[in-house]
């Protein structure tokens, strides 16, 4: 029976694996403190929660109920959209409320303190500044800049100068900071548009202000960004906010740098995990006040507060980064979809290779379908693909000779060429060809890569490294070989073949400091590299110009993999890869290394037809009934043994058998990968036609699950699940 008392309680939502909300008295709270932090106490601790509800009434004895300490009022409540929008991810991915919001919240707000605003600070030219002759490169350029603009934001000045510059010229009074508010929006000259990127536009604001899912499929160098850009200028000319999130760190500075170009006065945030807390933070807040009018960012920026949106873009929206592994496992293209159905404004999923699910939206109506099929540089075409066949052609160290052979040639023309291998490390693996051992992991189920500069064996799971052996430790044999290829393997092999030419390796492994990677793509961009070797990292949305080659290795591992997703993601894999070649005026290649030329994904790569291959998958799927013709959801368990594993997902099955209407249930199953962290693996999928049927049935298993029965088992569930 629910007890009744004069002050408010408060139900708080705390960072802990228990679907519920906690009641506390807070007697000066009131309805106006609903989303905003609370440091409460939780047994023997205190913890920062967040208020979903306040109440005059609780399920609990009154004399039992503990008093809040603090109720945070020093930045304004999250919105009650926002809390919505924390409820839906809490209901659809069966995660416990509290551990969705305070994971969704810059770390600072987590701490048990109130945190401090700081204003974006704008500065212009004064009148003496504007006639100042002064010494020093850095100042002129700055003050060259200022004479440019009616402005700059300190954040768009610290990007390209030094503190001590502007520091300088303010202490010269040859700058001063313009007072109270931001800066008069200013859109800078954009370049004419084609036929199909004009209608694409023309479109997309047609329909602004109302909720209307867009797929923008465009080749690549289709000019997909372009349309963002005049899109996203009219959105601010309206006053409103844009997010726009891309799959991984490595594409923000590029477009930072395009955003701060064509809107020069328009605050600007990115919101990514290679942050500081702090930086994190001040963005988040120019946010949530509406002083950032783009907020760019990776996944977890789809819960960013927005006070006015207008606009939500997730570019190359095909992307699994897109999907969270770990806690709340989230699709942030699906939530972006739900959250701009929820704020009434339009959602671009642009994509050169869309995901099936998104491609059958589109084609079915659900969603509007706008298509680039040209370039947008008029003397630019999509590049000749070709294929080598490996059956027939002589290799060395990995490279073919008519590799070899074409990279000579734009080295001889001054042109750039690109070798792309998804495989880092020096060799995938080492041998004893006495007899046959290879290093594995201890704790995982994987071969060790031999990394050779660092004279290390690594695990790309789990991180696991030790030393290079000496010797066999199986028979003591003394000639261990490297097996296969990786990229600082095919970059010494491209060293002894073209000793002169200047080659730039781009994977994790050479980019491991904040900057690393802007000092790549400048030295790519000002033509200091002729031969680039990477991985996925080269992939996607770049532009480099003068590269006219692109060499593709070991490709075929994935053409029979057992994932049902594996032709879809090596598609659109290649055709990324194939379209950095000839963007510009000069004519592209892709040069293909294969056994299986005659492949049906590599016919449709040839002839750049995405909507052939996609049709051929889209049959597989509908005809073995995978998604997108059904919803899937996973189980995973993982213990010490696999028995442990197994025999609670076996328990699991049991249940769900008893309750399962237009569900089918598989049997449980080990992991692609069983042992990963010394943990063995396993998972029971359940999958439907009916999304609502399948979200029922969840939620009756899961409320029904014995918490005894996982005592010695770690568990979660994934609703649409990437991985097995």
């Amino acid at each position: 029976m629910a007890s009744d008392y004069s002050a408010n309680i408060i139900k708080v939502a705390l960072d802990i694996p228990v679907p519920a909300l906690f009641d506390y008295l807070a007697k000066e709270a009131d309805i106006g403190d609903i989303g905003a932090r609370a440091i409460v106490p939780f047994g023997a601790k205190k913890l920062t929660g967040v208020v979903l509800g306040i109440s005059e009434n609780t399920d609990i004895p009154v004399e039992r109920l503990k008093s809040a300490e603090f109720v945070f009022r020093d930045i304004p409540p999250l919105s009650g959209k926002l809390l919505d929008l924390f409820r839906f991810c809490s209901a659809y991915y069966h995660q416990p409320i509290g551990q969705v919001v305070l994971n969704a919240l810059p770390a600072r707000l987590k701490a048990q303190r109130p945190v401090e605003i700081k204003r974006p600070r704008h500065f212009s030219l004064t009148e003496a500044g504007q006639h100042a002759n002064v010494r020093g490169r850095q100042m002129k350029s700055l003050i060259d800049r200022l004479n440019e603009s009616s402005g700059l934001s300190e954040a768009e000045i610290r990007k390209t100068y030094p503190a001590q510059a502007l520091k300088k010229l303010l202490s010269l009074g040859l700058v001063d900071e313009i007072p109270g508010k931001a800066l008069p929006l200013s859109i800078s000259p954009s370049p004419q548009l084609t036929l199909e990127q004009a209608h694409a536009v023309a479109r997309i604001l047609d329909e602004k202000g109302k909720f209307q899912p867009w797929l923008l499929y465009g080749i690549t160098g289709s000019g997909k960004t372009e349309v963002y850009l005049q899109v996203i200028a009219r959105i601010l000319e309206a006053g409103q906010q844009v997010l726009f999130l891309v799959p991984e760190i490595n594409l923000t500075p590029h477009l930072e740098n395009l955003f701060a170009a064509r809107f020069p006065n328009t605050g600007i945030v990115s919101l990514h995990s290679g942050l500081s807390d702090t930086e994190r933070l001040q963005g988040w807040l120019m946010a949530q006040s509406g002083e950032a009018g783009i907020v760019l960012g990776t996944r977890l920026a789809v819960f960013t507060p927005l006070p006015n949106p207008g606009l939500i873009i997730v570019d190359e929206e095909h992307d699994a980064s897109f999907k969270q592994q770990e806690g709340l496992r989230y699709s942030a293209r699906d939530v972006a979809v739900f959250r701009a159905k929820q704020e009434a404004v339009p959602v671009v999923l642009g994509s050169a290779t869309p995901s099936l699910e998104s491609y059958r939206s589109a084609k079915t109506g659900r969603y509007g379908l706008l298509e680039l099929r040209h370039r947008a540089i008029q003397s630019a075409s999509l590049p000749r693909v070709r294929y080598i066949d490996l059956r027939q052609e002589k290799r060395k160290s990995g490279l073919s000779e008519k590799l070899i052979a074409a990279i000579s040639v734009r080295l001889n023309r001054g042109e750039q060429s690109m070798v792309f291998l998804n495989r880092r490390g020096y060799s995938p693996a080492m041998i004893c060809r006495a007899c046959s051992w290879t290093p594995s992991c201890p704790r995982c189920t994987s071969r060790l890569v031999l990394h050779l500069k660092l004279g290390r064996l690594r695990c790309h799971y789990c991180g696991f490294v030790e030393k290079i052996p000496p010797a066999c430790p199986e028979c003591g044999n003394l000639d261990l070989k490297p097996v296969g290829h990786g990229t600082q393997r095919i970059e010494s092999e491209l060293g002894s073949l073209f000793p002169d030419a200047r080659i730039l390796r781009i994977d994790r492994d050479s980019i491991r400091k904040k900057h690393d990677w802007l000092g790549m793509l400048d030295k790519i961009r000002s033509g200091d590299a002729d031969i680039l070797i990477g991985t996925q990292l080269l992939a996607k949305g770049h532009d480099f110009p003068n590269l006219t080659l692109v060499g593709i290795l070991n490709s075929d591992a994935s053409l029979f993999s057992s994932d049902f997703r594996a032709s879809e993601r090596l598609f659109a894999l290649l055709t990324q890869v194939s379209g950095r070649a000839g963007r510009a005026g000069s004519p592209g290649e892709v040069l293909i290394q294969t056994e299986y030329k005659d492949h049906p994904l590599y016919r449709a790569l040839e002839h750049h037809d995405f909507d052939a291959i996609a049709a051929m998958l889209l049959d597989e799927r509908s005809a073995a009934g995978f998604p997108p013709y059904v919803h899937q959801a996973l189980i995973r368990a993982e213990a010490p043994a696999l028995d442990k594993a197994m025999d609670f997902l076996e328990k699991i099955r049991s249940a769900a058998s008893k309750i399962a209407q237009g569900v089918t249930i598989f049997d449980p199953a080990a992991a692609s990968m069983i042992r990963l962290g010394n943990m063995e693996r396993a998972h029971i999928l359940f999958q439907s036609a009916s999304r609502i049927r399948l979200q029922n049935f969840l939620d009756e298993l899961l409320s029904n699950l014995d918490p005894a029965a996982s005592r010695a088992v770690k568990w979660h569930i994934d609703v649409d699940p990437l991985e097995f």
